[in-house]
């Protein structure tokens, strides 16, 4: 069969590429632990080939200073994440150790795991939260005797600005996802991931990885895109944002026409109504 290309390295994210090398890897660990480690030689990125049902295609996970480090990029909150990277780490665990010591006298020593997700979604989350595998026990119990928690970063622009500040490649990252997102406002998104990425790199935001790497990040872009979904989302936005306005202008019929536009199913409409005034009045003038 014949596969579009974009397929090439399905299981990859443009975030996944560019922290799989080491030394941006340790940028990134460095920034969250407050640390200055500049020897990656002890850094181990770990694996695993068809040994969990999820589709782990956005993580990175990797072993370094006795710690099991899972760092997750994600664009929508996913509550089931504890549950997910239990099944995860305890796939790690079982790769790593000889069973047969589980039975003997002397303690098994693990990795100190630690769950990390860096969310960059268009709806809006505060800086940081924490998830928890007890949340999703049908029966509460006061002190859970199996826990898990996953701590999620916010790395939207003016989020975590320390972190941030502290790892150059995560912020022009999210740079660089906020601007695809500018140029998908306005234009096809296959057109938008061109002119998003070219301008990057004329900017300097992940410019060496994004000359090195053009042609696979713009194949990952369109392999991910889901058009309906990102329509969807857009148009979401879009009419909680005008309500909004309309609310705070004291104009009903503002809101009257994004609810009229949604019942269309008018998704594009809706989100230009919002922006463009001109655009507006052509619409309320239809309505009529």
């Amino acid at each position: 069969m014949n596969e579009p290309k974009a397929q090439r390295r399905y299981k990859d994210t443009i975030f996944r590429i560019l922290f799989s090398d080491k030394e941006n890897l340790l940028s990134l660990y460095n920034a969250l632990n407050k640390t200055n480690y500049t020897d990656v030689s002890g850094l181990e990125i770990t694996t695993l080939e068809n040994a969990v049902y999820m589709n782990y295609k956005n993580d990175v996970s990797f072993v370094f200073d006795l710690e099991l480090m899972l760092y997750e990029h994600q664009s929508t909150v996913n509550p089931n994440m504890p549950l997910r990277d239990l099944v995860y780490v305890t796939s790690v665990l079982k790769k790593r150790i000889d069973g047969r010591k589980l039975y003997g006298s002397g303690q098994v020593m693990i990795p100190a795991p630690r769950f990390v997700v860096f969310y960059n979604g268009t709806k809006a989350q505060p800086e940081r939260w924490t998830l928890r595998l007890s949340d999703a026990y049908a029966k509460r119990q006061e002190n859970p005797e199996l826990e898990l928690t996953v701590t999620v970063y916010n790395i939207n622009r003016g989020f975590n600005e320390e972190i941030m500040g502290a790892c150059r490649l995560l912020r022009e990252y999210a740079e660089y996802v906020d601007k695809v997102r500018e140029y998908a406002g306005r234009m096809p998104f296959t057109e938008a991931v061109e002119q998003a990425t070219d301008y990057c790199i004329e900017a300097g935001i992940l410019a060496d990885f994004l000359k090195a790497n053009r042609a696979e990040v713009i194949d990952v872009w369109l392999y991910e895109f889901d058009e309906e979904g990102y329509l969807q989302d857009r148009y979401d936005e879009a009419l909680e944002q005008g309500i909004q306005i309309g609310e705070e202008r004291g104009e009903k019929r503002l809101a009257e026409l994004l609810q009229s536009l949604a019942a269309d199913g008018r998704t594009e409409d809706a989100r230009r109504a919002v922006f463009d005034s001109a655009y507006r009045e052509k619409l309320y003038a239809e309505q009529q």
